[in-house]
């Protein structure tokens, strides 16, 4: 994923939590914030110490940012977005956390059909 696409700073991670949207399931928290003067979508990953080491916390982003590189072009409108792996994500694969993260997105109605 390009980094004109991921969320950086801590001010920006900031305002989507105090000002966005949030929904969640057993895996993923996702935090989202509407950003008219945008172009595209932008994310943020967080994924606690508790899940697991270092190497399974980046496991997990790399599966979150390719299922989101995957869902791009269906992503409605250009947002910001956190996502918060819970502690389950430690356990899965790609397909599940892809399957879980477009659930997620479907059912907030944030993926054109």
């Amino acid at each position: 994923m390009k980094k004109q696409f991921r969320i950086k700073k801590n001010k920006e991670f900031q305002s989507t939590f105090k000002y966005g949207k949030t929904f969640a399931n057993r895996q993923l928290v996702i935090y989202y914030l509407k950003k008219e003067d945008q172009e595209h979508f932008r994310v943020g990953l967080s994924v606690g110490k508790k899940i697991g080491n270092a190497v399974t916390r980046n496991r997990i982003k790399r599966y979150l940012r390719q299922a989101f590189q995957e869902l791009g072009v269906a992503i409605r409108y250009p947002l910001d977005i956190v996502i918060i792996a819970r502690n389950p994500t430690k356990d899965m694969g790609y397909e599940d956390i892809k399957k879980s993260l477009t659930h997620l997105l479907y059912k907030e109605k944030l993926l054109k059909k």
